[in-house]
């Protein structure tokens, strides 16, 4: 396939443009991805019988390819990012399509590597190809857009699982197949209908580390280790302790997205009017307040409803993780955008890899100091989100650099 400009590609039919290509994967990849963890804490339960401690091994192992994700920068040497996205895509769908193939521990570890690494890689080059393609002023709507036709594919997944899971006794491999080849086909139809889209700023091929990106290296690795007790442990703990089934567990990622398809462009929208110091303050202390009252299901033993009613406000405030990315694309010289991409990735994951099991053990001894572990996390996350300037630029890209400004590098 040809490659082409930006600027000739708006010469393209509207659904064969870059934007294009950004919704068909932003569809694509949790069709696969949100089935498998819509499925996940069930399926392990009753087919390998994990703890608590099991399960923060499974995501300790699920995250080391994204600590490895930096390998972008070696890779797209030789390899397109574009395609990069893509084969990832293929990878995650297929390693996700036979995941009920090996309801082991062993089986599952393996499994869920394979479908890691392509989900992370995929992640990290689709964060690069958005920042790249996608105007800085029109950035923060389009990315919540974005985040919104994701929500509405997942949608109409999660539905077909909750209407006829229990009505027509699926079992997971059938599940996990569908879902799986979905993903895989689309990402083999986005080769065939999408030409090689070049961006006009050639990226840098090594690693880039700038003394001028601290504040958003050290905003990854909160985001990382903060997001990983609410993968791993807030919707394990809606099985454990409350019971919940498949089709329960499911109604419960429902309502999340469908108030992701409404909020996420809103969001958009209010990054864009409030800036991304006052965006994320919001997300944080929000947050801040959601893991305590998580530990108050076991200080207090609150009830199921608050439980479920946590677990979907908690969803919502990390779609607001967006303006982190937009205030990345506003500091950022253009091409430092995809090895920084992979290299924030690998940082965002670097607690990924040992906290989930760390906590797991925890989790075994008490539940809510885990919660109270969060707290703090997000709590520290406010505390750095507050060097954010109003207006970041190259060489303004926190409050202190503000009051010494350096060139930028």
């Amino acid at each position: 396939m040809n490659a082409i400009t930006l600027l000739d590609a708006q010469k393209l039919p509207l659904w064969r443009r870059p934007i294009a290509l950004l919704f068909a994967m932003a569809i694509a990849m949790p069709l696969a991805f949100a089935t498998w963890s819509a499925l996940l804490n069930n399926f392990v339960i009753e087919a390998a019988n994990f703890d608590g401690s099991d399960i923060g091994w499974l995501h300790s192992i699920r995250e080391i390819p994204g600590f490895f994700a930096v390998g972008v920068i070696a890779i797209i040497m030789f390899m397109r990012e574009q395609v990069l996205g893509l084969v990832s895509l293929i990878l995650l769908g297929v390693a996700t399509g036979v995941t009920a193939w090996f309801p082991s521990m062993g089986g599952i570890l393996t499994i869920t590597m394979l479908s890691s690494i392509g989900y992370h890689y995929y992640e990290t080059v689709n964060q690069s190809l958005q920042l790249q393609w996608i105007d800085k002023a029109r950035a923060p709507q389009m990315l919540g857009w974005l985040l919104a036709a994701g929500s509405g594919a997942t949608l109409l997944a999660y539905g077909l699982i909750v209407l006829t899971w229990e009505a027509f006794d699926l079992s997971y491999n059938l599940v996990y197949l569908v879902s799986g080849g979905l993903t895989a086909i689309i990402a083999v139809a986005c080769f065939v209908i999408y030409p090689q889209f070049d961006a006009p700023h050639p990226q840098l091929k090594k690693m880039v580390l700038r003394k001028r990106y601290w504040l958003y290296y050290a905003l990854q690795f909160m985001a990382g280790a903060r997001r990983q007790i609410f993968i791993v442990f807030a919707g394990f703990m809606m099985v454990e302790r409350f019971g919940f089934e498949v089709h329960e567990i499911t109604a419960l990622y429902l309502i999340n997205l469908v108030i992701n398809i409404f909020a996420a462009p809103i969001m958009g929208r209010a990054v864009a009017h409030f800036g991304e110091r006052n965006t994320l303050l919001f997300e944080y202390m929000g947050l801040a307040l959601v893991f305590l009252a998580y530990g108050g299901i076991y200080w207090f033993g609150w009830g199921v409803f608050l439980a479920a009613a946590l677990y979907v406000i908690d969803h919502i405030f990390f779609a607001l993780a967006l303006a982190l990315k937009t205030y990345f694309q506003k500091i950022a010289d253009p091409q430092d955008i995809a090895p920084t991409a992979a290299v924030a990735f690998t940082i965002n994951h670097i607690a990924a890899v040992f906290l989930p099991a760390l906590l797991g053990y925890l989790w075994l001894t008490s539940p809510s100091a885990v919660f109270v572990v969060a707290t703090l996390m997000a709590l520290t996350s406010f505390a750095l989100a507050l060097l954010i300037p109003r207006h970041p630029t190259p060489g303004n890209e926190t409050r202190i650099s503000a009051l010494n400004p350096q060139p930028a590098e």
